[in-house]
């Protein structure tokens, strides 16, 4: 008995000196097979929108997004019967993940009539292990269509040519998530619109800027502000500015922000935002997002 006892710790210590080094060699193979593999960051943004712009983040291929966005506001010095506020708007939106890195959407407005279609590609990815890109950069590319016939839109009546009722806006969405609470995206744009009076730029250069920090759960606060460079003249501008709370659910994501703008589309809100943010004087603007996600490319296990 003792013999076997003794037989059987022999064993043990032979297994023992054997698997570590049998260990060692597979990861010696592995790290051969795949040398320096990257590690991308993944949800700098949770959504594909901070929370009225876009951020750098595109859905995956096969995956369809249904977005309803909605705007409240009230009229100064108005009598009202209106329940909650005096003028509301909605947008609804579908955006579908044509790879990976490619996505398409397109949506339109209910108050100012505005259709509109945008791709997004991402471009660069950041990576984890400080062997490849410290940010994230994604290209956007939108185009938007105004169909309301009497509309002042950027202080100008639209006539019936459909070039006049058109305008494009191009970015370059940068973001680094600097760790898992906090995230930073700067978007230079530039927009042009089809009409404009004598005194107003066709063209416009716009610098954005928007944020997230995670406070705990699956909530997060979020807020953006876009500088435009040389804004129209025909009428009064502001600057857009949000701030926001978004929160995750699987495939659910509730918005909710502050915000001056009362526009959807990038070249509305960020050339023609009427009024500066604070409580007053009916410039305080609530506004409310909804996101769903679909999976239709779901690998069965």
């Amino acid at each position: 008995m003792k013999n076997n006892t003794f037989f059987l710790l022999f064993i043990l210590m032979l297994i023992g000196c054997s698997v570590p080094a049998n260990a060692q060699d597979l990861l010696d193979k592995l790290e051969k097979e795949y040398p320096d593999e990257p590690q991308y960051e993944i949800a700098t943004f949770k959504g594909t929108r901070i929370s009225l712009g876009h951020s750098i983040e595109n859905r995956r291929k096969g995956v369809l997004e249904i977005k309803a966005m909605n705007l409240f506001w009230n009229i100064p010095n108005r009598p009202s019967q209106s329940f909650v506020a005096d003028k509301w708007t909605a947008r609804i939106a579908l955006e579908y993940g044509l790879s990976n890195r490619l996505t398409f959407g397109a949506g339109g407005s209910t108050l100012d009539g505005i259709f509109d279609g945008f791709l997004k590609y991402n471009l660069i990815k950041q990576v984890k292990n400080d062997k490849g890109s410290p940010f994230s950069v994604t290209l956007f590319q939108n185009a938007s269509y105004s169909s309301k016939s009497n509309e002042v839109y950027g202080g100008v009546e639209l006539s019936d040519d459909f070039i006049d009722r058109m305008a494009f806006t191009s970015q370059l969405l940068i973001a680094r998530k600097f760790t898992s609470q906090f995230s930073l995206q700067l978007s230079p744009t530039y927009i042009h619109r089809g009409s404009s009076l004598d005194e107003d730029p066709n063209n416009h250069f716009a610098l954005g800027i928007g944020a997230r920090y995670k406070v705990g759960g699956h909530i997060s606060i979020v807020s953006e502000y876009y500088y435009l460079a040389n804004p129209l003249e025909s009428i009064d501008t502001y600057d857009a500015f949000v701030l926001g709370v978004n929160w995750e659910m699987s495939d659910l994501m509730l918005q909710f922000q502050m915000t001056n703008a009362r526009n959807m589309v990038e070249d509305a809100f960020i050339t023609q935002t009427p009024n500066n943010f604070n409580l007053s004087d009916g410039n305080f603007v609530f506004g409310f997002n909804a996101t769903y996600v679909l999976h239709f490319n779901q690998k069965k296990l």
